[in-house]
């Protein structure tokens, strides 16, 4: 019969074998998920840089204080927002034209609008090139058509902004689709407070919380169709800075890529609503 001695040694053997095999496949695994979330980074910018159809959409936007219900028509110059229901009063269809009729007659209106579009798109661009670098990122389910990944902050990463800092104090899940690398949903929440100037400048409460989901809306086409926003805390001389956004889009259709908002604003008043 083996020995006691010759029995240990080959039972810490095979520990070691089993450590071995657990390290080096959580390992893979590790490498597998920063590769994956770097080519989906790739595809979402490449996306975002690239691919500008114009949409037209239905929008439902609730806050604490407002909801507003309005058909949404893209241009190059801008979009043409038919706001026909304010919490839950319908607006009349005069005054829906009016508020169009000024928008078009306004290009100070027009030209904010469009730099708040490419602020609103540097904005993602800059966080989409977080997350490769500053989060952990570990596969937690996968099948033929999707991938679960989660992340949670890497120490070692120091935010070079203040978007950076409340973005890099989350943990959250994205689900990848594996076939086009596009996200199919992501959500997050703050795990500690996150401070400014010492609590002086503000701060952002842990549990603060962002979700969205994005769905293909045409051929290798994809858009954002649910955005919930939930961010807690207190700006500069304490005055309350209560995020509380959900936006959902819906009944997506592609517009002429040389639609002119004059036009935009004829397809949104023929909705029905």
């Amino acid at each position: 019969m083996m020995g006691a001695h010759r029995f240990k040694q080959m039972g810490c053997g095979v520990l070691a074998g089993i450590l071995s095999f657990w390290l080096s496949s959580a390992e893979a695994q590790a490498q597998n998920a920063d590769g994956l979330i770097r080519r989906v980074v790739d595809s979402e910018r490449s996306a975002n840089q690239n691919d500008h159809p114009n949409w037209l959409y239905l929008e439902e936007i609730r806050t604490p204080n407002d909801d507003t219900l309005q058909w949404v028509a893209a241009t190059q110059h801008g979009e043409v927002r038919r706001i026909f229901e304010k919490d839950h009063q319908r607006i009349s269809d005069a005054k829906q034209r009016d508020a169009i009729q000024s928008f078009l007659h306004d290009p100070k209106a027009q030209k904010k609008e469009i730099e708040e579009d490419q602020h609103d798109a540097q904005q993602i661009d800059d966080f989409l090139k977080l997350l490769p670098v500053a989060f952990h990122w570990t596969q937690t389910n996968s099948d033929a058509t999707n991938t679960t990944l989660h992340f949670e902050p890497d120490p070692s990463f120091h935010p070079p902004t203040r978007e950076a800092r409340v973005f890099a104090s989350m943990v959250g899940d994205v689900m990848v689709d594996n076939q086009q690398l596009r996200v199919r949903s992501m959500s997050g929440r703050l795990v500690h407070d996150v401070t400014f100037g010492g609590g002086l400048l503000g701060r952002l409460k842990e549990g603060s919380s962002f979700s969205l989901e994005q769905a293909q809306t045409g051929p290798s086409l994809w858009q954002l169709t649910v955005i919930h926003v939930h961010l807690d805390g207190n700006a500069l001389l304490f005055k309350s800075v209560s995020l509380e956004e959900d936006d959902e889009r819906t009944k997506f259709e592609m517009e002429s890529p040389s639609i002119t908002l004059e036009q935009a604003a004829d397809v949104v008043m023929r909705q029905v609503e």
